[in-house]
């Protein structure tokens, strides 16, 4: 059975932080619902009502785009092992830029990567649990070096590039900023 909680326990944080993998679910006042999954060393948890991510460049930037006209924001967190859970924390979020004055200090909580594009700020409102019976026990076998051998590749001017070139419109044709 569910359970609703206003803020993270420390059993929660437990939780999320033993997660290699989370899922993000935004959507715009019009159009498509965008739900992604994350991984690598990019969340943080800065205190029980309050979670920043790094977003890492990639082909799409819906999340950005959504923002603007919806602050909504969901994560996921389900354990594939032992002991199943399902967590979501619903709130409101923000983008942070590299451009602005909060970067330099959320950016810290993060390793460097060349790839980073926002750091999204949420505000959470609600905590609900689950109990996730009906998800498959999996064991993660590695992690993928994909995208670090690509932003590598192509450089910070070339991150610049692609991002002018693939990330200021989304699938929906709204702005990202």
């Amino acid at each position: 059975m569910g359970q609703k909680y206003a803020e993270l326990t420390p059993s929660h944080i437990e939780f999320i932080e033993q997660q290699p993998l989370f899922f993000v679910a935004t959507a715009p006042k019009e159009g498509h619902i965008n739900l992604s999954p994350k991984g690598y060393d990019s969340l943080q948890i800065l205190s029980p009502k309050r979670i920043i991510w790094l977003n890492l460049t990639g082909s799409g930037n819906e999340t950005a785009a959504h923002l603007l006209e919806d602050e909504r924001m969901t994560l996921m967190f389900n354990s594939f092992g032992d002991s199943p859970l399902i967590l979501r924390t619903y709130g409101t979020a923000t983008a942070i830029y590299p451009d602005q004055p909060e970067w330099d200090a959320l950016y810290a909580h993060f390793p460097e990567n060349g790839g980073a594009r926002q750091i999204f700020d949420l505000s959470i409102d609600l905590i609900h649990t689950s109990c996730g019976f009906g998800v498959p026990q999996m064991a993660l076998t590695t992690k993928r070096e994909h995208l670090d051998r690509w932003i590598e590749k192509k450089g910070v001017s070339g991150i610049q590039q692609y991002q002018q070139e693939k990330n200021q419109i989304s699938m929906d044709g709204k702005k990202t900023r």
